[in-house]
């Protein structure tokens, strides 16, 4: 009886002092960087009410999840819930790095929104090579690896497909065993007609092409762009361009299209909204930006990015020194996102690129 007894106390205070929810964070990053979705569960889903903490200080969510859509330092903190009227879980503590990860994955075939049952082509770009890396995509639900083609033993990049996309939203990303790349969130969509855009944040001061796009065809005579129901463009162009960011230009948008199939032609256009689309704009101009200067020489600076970073420049491939041109830092654990970009002419004397004071920025 003394050992039932010692037996049902010790279970007794384990329940006593063990926190009724603790809180569960996906997809399992253990970096979390500039830009990334992430989701925080508390504990068991419940019907109660659940409270979460941020340093201490009440939230308004009240979901049993909660969703950071896009994160960035100021993301950063202890994270608590807590269940109804229950105990508060341990402290959670994120900290979210104000930089894009080492390497890159972009979506190579496809759109970052596809049909229920589409798929997409993904590439992963590293410099020091992609021997040894993995991928992987996570469904809300689970996280699965990603199986990746033999490549050379040299090689910079892999390209994968992904299985059959059923669920709302897929989101992709790649490691080796200390680094790993950007994610890349792939939805789907149940209707013929879509809002399409580049698949990460956008920044203020960049520029940003929303496309209103109609499966299976492109007979698409007039698209009409909304952001939070309201019209902010109507024309037969089927693009929507924002030439300066701003943080006012982050809200939910959508698009319909009116169009016609080939094989059609003669019956009524079909007139078709998309689903809506989130905009997310990383705040203001990340301290870890590269900026390009075009004077006498192109120049490339980063105020925040380490001393050992190195540099790489971009260019548009026209075969001329002339061009547009942009440049990032890297280093080894992540990347600055990339600079403004620069249309210029120069001539090329003593293998230097010497401007010839005709920059124009954009």
């Amino acid at each position: 009886s003394k050992l039932l007894f010692t037996l049902t106390q010790t279970i007794s205070m384990s329940f006593l002092w063990s926190p009724a929810s603790s809180v569960q964070i996906s997809p399992p990053l253990e970096k979390i960087f500039l830009g990334d979705l992430i989701l925080l569960r508390c504990g068991v889903s419940t019907d109660s009410e659940v409270t979460w903490y941020v340093n201490d200080t009440v939230q308004a969510q009240r979901n049993h999840t909660l969703k950071i859509e896009a994160a960035a330092p100021e993301h950063s903190g202890r994270y608590q819930c807590q269940h109804g009227n229950g105990s508060k879980s341990d402290d959670y503590p994120i900290n979210v790095l104000g930089h894009a990860p080492s390497a890159a994955l972009i979506i190579r075939t496809g759109q970052p929104v596809v049909r229920s049952g589409g798929s997409v082509v993904l590439q992963l770009d590293y410099d020091d090579g992609v021997k040894g890396w993995k991928c992987w995509v996570n469904t809300g639900e689970q996280t699965k690896t990603v199986r990746l083609r033999r490549s050379d033993e040299k090689a910079v990049s892999v390209s994968f497909q992904s299985n059959r996309l059923e669920v709302p939203e897929s989101v992709f990303w790649c490691t080796n065993q200390e680094l790993r790349s950007n994610q890349i969130r792939v939805r789907t969509s149940e209707k013929d007609v879509s809002l399409e855009m580049y698949p990460l944040p956008a920044v203020v001061g960049v520029s940003l092409t929303l496309k209103c796009l109609a499966w299976g065809t492109d007979r698409v005579t007039r698209a009409v762009f909304y952001k939070d129901n309201s019209i902010i463009k109507e024309s037969q162009q089927t693009t929507y361009q924002i030439n300066n960011v701003t943080e006012s230009t982050g809200g939910r948008y959508k698009c319909e299209a009116t169009y016609t199939h080939v094989q059609r032609t003669a019956e009524p256009p079909y007139q078709v909204v998309s689903d809506d689309q989130d905009v997310f704009v990383q705040g203001k101009r990340n301290q870890h930006t590269a900026l390009l200067f075009c004077g006498t020489l192109m120049s490339c600076s980063c105020r925040l990015c380490p001393a050992d970073s190195t540099y790489r420049w971009y260019k548009t491939d026209n075969g001329q020194a002339r061009g547009t041109y942009a440049c990032r830092f890297v280093w080894t654990e992540g990347r600055s996102l990339l600079s403004n970009d620069y249309s210029c002419e120069f001539l090329l004397i003593e293998f230097y690129l010497v401007s010839l004071n005709k920059c124009f920025g954009f």
